[in-house]
């Protein structure tokens, strides 16, 4: 999720999830496998700590917000990484810095390519400035190289990442026009992806690759575009969704969904990112992405409302034969100077500060629970 592609939301959907089978929302069953890859995308965390962000457990006691979070059950950190950003932050250095934090704290680490200098979505996937006028041909080498350099400088420094996206939420491809999937042809893309796969490989074999759609809404899509890169040989070893009850729909889909693609590709499937706000209300002069006091039905915007959707989407997850669920930038509440734009990152504000689980105090949702 990217907060170009959330102002572009001008309309929260109500949902209506009453109608949902029993199994989907309950307690796991005996039989269902426990959720491994309990997540949080802290990618703003590092821009938040460096202008003295504050955060707090149940309590009112300041802590590491790593800590608090492991808590609450997160065993793994998600970090996005953009090749040159003007904020300076999300950059390969930047990323190397906060590994180190977040292997120190004994989490397992994903890197998120979005192979652009600013936000990669389903509606957009800006080439870097560097690479603007390469064609396919350069392109497979640049993801290769640039791959292959950002894994080997973690691994170097004792912070292999265990798990790499190739490319964020490639609904019709990346790296556009070169790479979009256009009159259903996944040629370019899946050379892409190809390059992206081989360079994680020969930097370490160990390393789960995982590709990434934000599918979670459309069997139908998730089918067309999974079937797509499968027929021209793309290998994988993650299959990776979104799901935001806002836009994609009751919980049944998602379950659906899983469901499908776990068995249809025969690999393991992970939530890579949800959210849900505890407040309808705006920390600060950004316009908040979702807003209203019960964007789905059922689920009030308060601290319980959100724990609760929270652990009803991993109980979807966990019943359709998911491995992991990640909330999407849970610690990113609003902190002057931390905006969402970084080509303006201290003149722009938050649009996520009502989603964290933190509130606007930095004080954790005391409810909030990530469940094997």
């Amino acid at each position: 999720m990217t907060a170009h592609r959330l102002r572009r939301t001008a309309v929260t959907l109500l949902l209506t999830l009453a109608t949902l089978p029993a199994a989907v929302l309950a307690a796991p069953p005996a039989s269902a496998a426990p959720l491994t890859m309990l997540g949080a995308d802290v990618s703003s965390l590092q821009r938040s700590v460096d202008l003295g962000a504050k955060y707090y457990n149940a309590g009112g006691t300041a802590a590491d917000p790593l800590d608090l979070l492991k808590g609450a059950g997160v065993n793994y950190a998600r970090l996005r990484i953009w090749n040159n950003p003007a904020s300076g932050y999300n950059n390969k250095a930047k990323v190397l810095t906060y590994a180190r934090t977040v292997k120190a704290k004994g989490l397992r680490l994903m890197i998120d390519f979005h192979y652009s200098d600013t936000w990669a979505d389903p509606g957009k996937q800006y080439k870097p400035a560097a690479w603007a006028s390469h064609g396919i041909s350069q392109l497979q080498t640049d993801v290769y190289n640039y791959t292959y350099d950002v894994c080997t400088s973690l691994k170097a420094q004792g912070t292999t990442p265990d798990s790499v996206q190739i490319g964020n939420e490639i609904n019709v491809g990346m790296l556009w026009n070169d790479g979009k999937v256009v009159n259903n042809d996944f040629t370019n893309l899946s050379l892409l992806l190809k390059a992206g796969y081989n360079a994680i490989k020969a930097c370490n074999g160990g390393t789960q690759v995982i590709i990434y759609t934000a599918n979670a809404d459309s069997l139908a899509n998730a089918r067309w575009f999974y079937d797509g890169i499968r027929a021209k040989g793309v290998s994988w070893d993650i299959t990776a969704l979104s799901y935001y009850c806002m836009w994609h729909g009751p919980l049944s889909s998602l379950y659906n969904v899983i469901a499908d693609v776990k068995s249809r590709y025969g690999k393991p499937v992970v939530v890579v990112e949800t959210a849900y706000p505890f407040t309808g209300n705006n920390a600060d002069s950004e316009p908040n992405v979702i807003t209203g006091s019960q964007p789905c039905s059922g689920y009030p915007a308060t601290w319980e409302g959100q724990a609760t959707e929270f652990t009803h989407v991993q109980n979807t997850a966990r019943n359709a034969g998911a491995i992991g669920v990640f909330y999407w930038e849970p610690t990113w509440y609003a902190i002057a100077g931390n905006g969402w734009d970084p080509a303006n990152i201290n003149g722009t504000g938050d649009q996520w500060d009502n989603m964290a689980v933190f509130n606007w105090t930095g004080g954790i949702n005391p409810n909030i629970r990530w469940t094997p």
